[in-house]
């Protein structure tokens, strides 16, 4: 008989046919509770952030196993489903037949029936997904990357495979990681200048490992009018914050025949329509991190999926900032960035709900970035949320090639090695703009967490790669 998951026994739409239906489950033990008369087993596939519980009582064959079915065990249960009379549960299960796959032992197993910090649970980063937490963040997480898709792909989109191997640097920070195929246990081959001599390697140039892939996915834009990547980025940045990770993923739409204005418009549709995803495929686990970690409720995300996006550009920012009374750790002029408590208060406390600041210093911003008609400012974005505040950075890009080939000159860019992004401005030049968002922000913002290392499996971080 087919293993039904828990989370179609326990949809509303599942079709209870009677006391005889004879039914197969299989997942692992949350806990056991025994007595001479029944025993009960509280089972969970990781298919529902609701359990199952199991009845098993002396006459069933599956009572002389219950010695092996301790926390962590992976089981099999045959049985017939029927109405539970216990509170939090319309289901339960009469064991008839029992298997124990693999058995957990009780002395070892991390995973007992006991409160966990998330700290606790990074350090057994292989074993955390089985916990209620960690079921939930990865359930939102599968749903928010297939709305990602669904959300572009209804709007005529095509999603593009932008090279994770690069020897370009989108950023212009440099701060990326080196692929070699040298041998590094023998000596590096240089040039007469002292530099490695990266001509030798398996690319005849040095290679890096992407940190956005938007100038490929302008190229593929050009061609094709309206693209999306999404996929995953590195940053070689030695930070030990909430917010950051050595490797994420990243949504990246590129629209050719765009402006900064519709860029904008797609960005808060895109958000607005991330939250009622979340709302629509995990309604338990949006009501588990607010009733758990007390931050996003199911109301904010509610409000947020409805609210116009107010606009604002930077110096507009600058001065309501510089007007406030609020005392910030960070100074406040124009030319500086904002930093994230700039953000927050935009947010959480003059607008009350999302903002979208425009038109920043050329200085603070990349050289892609179209030059506006003051010559002083871009023709950037980022949109700020309540209690986070950035979330999504992006641009109408420089389609005009003299200024951008002035921009790269002015950010010491080799224009060499990028002669062919520049063939983009020679031949078939068009307005175009785009945005990026780090997927795993999206996910730390929806569901609440904390920390972005627990919205991602495997997190990298300055002295940490497990796995």
């Amino acid at each position: 008989m087919a293993r039904i998951p828990i989370a179609t026994l326990l949809a509303p739409t599942y079709t209870f046919s009677g006391t005889d239906t004879a039914i197969t489950v299989a997942g692992w033990v949350r806990s056991k509770r025994e007595s001479k008369s029944v025993a009960f087993l509280v089972l969970n596939d990781g298919s529902s952030q609701d359990n199952l519980q199991i009845i098993v009582e002396p006459s069933s064959s599956a009572f002389a196993l219950l010695s092996r079915c301790q926390t962590g065990a992976a089981i099999q249960v045959q049985g017939t489903l029927r109405p539970s009379p216990g509170k939090g549960q319309s289901l339960e299960v009469l064991a008839q037949d029992l298997i124990v796959y693999g058995e957990a032992d009780p002395e070892t197993y991390p995973l007992q029936k006991k409160g966990h910090t998330l700290e606790f649970l990074r350090d057994i980063g292989h074993l955390r997904p089985r916990t209620n937490t960690f079921g939930a963040v990865f359930r939102l997480r599968h749903h928010l990357a297939y709305a990602v898709h669904e959300f572009f792909s209804t709007r005529g989109f095509y999603w593009v495979h932008t090279p994770i191997l690069t020897a370009s640097d989108c950023e212009g920070a440099g701060e990326m990681f080196t692929v070699t195929n040298f041998d590094l246990n023998k000596p590096l081959p240089k040039t007469p200048q002292g530099q490695v001599d990266f001509a030798q390697d398996f690319f005849g140039k040095q290679a890096r490992l992407t940190v956005s892939g938007q100038l490929e996915g302008e190229f593929m834009a050009m061609a094709l009018g309206q693209v999306y990547t999404f996929g995953p980025t590195f940053r070689a940045e030695n930070s030990n914050t909430t917010r950051h990770l050595a490797e994420f993923w990243m949504i990246e739409p590129e629209v050719a025949f765009a402006d900064l204005q519709s860029n904008a418009q797609l960005a808060e549709d895109f958000i607005r329509s991330m939250c009622r995803a979340a709302l629509k495929t995990c309604p338990a686990e949006l009501e588990f991190f607010a009733k758990h970690y007390q931050s996003m409720t199911v109301k904010d995300l509610e409000v947020l999926a409805e609210s116009p996006f107010v606009r604002m550009t930077y110096s507009d920012a600058i001065e309501t900032l510089t007007q406030s009374k609020a005392k910030f750790e960070f100074p406040v002029k124009w030319g500086l960035d904002l930093q994230s408590e700039h953000e927050r208060y935009l947010t959480d406390t003059v607008i009350k709900g999302p903002v979208i600041v425009t038109d920043y210093p050329k200085e603070i911003k990349a050289f892609y970035m179209r030059l506006n008609d003051d010559g002083k400012t871009v023709a950037a974005m980022d949109v700020l949320v309540p209690r986070i505040g950035e979330i999504i950075g992006g641009s109408q890009r420089e389609d005009r090639l003299p200024l951008l080939e002035q921009r790269l000159t002015e950010a010491r860019l080799p224009l060499a090695d990028l002669q062919w992004y520049l063939d983009l401005r020679r031949f078939g030049s068009a307005p175009h703009a785009g945005f990026g968002l780090g997927f795993e922000r999206l996910v730390q913002y929806i569901s609440g967490m904390a920390n972005i290392r627990d919205v991602i499996p495997c997190p990298r971080t300055p002295q940490k790669i497990e796995f």
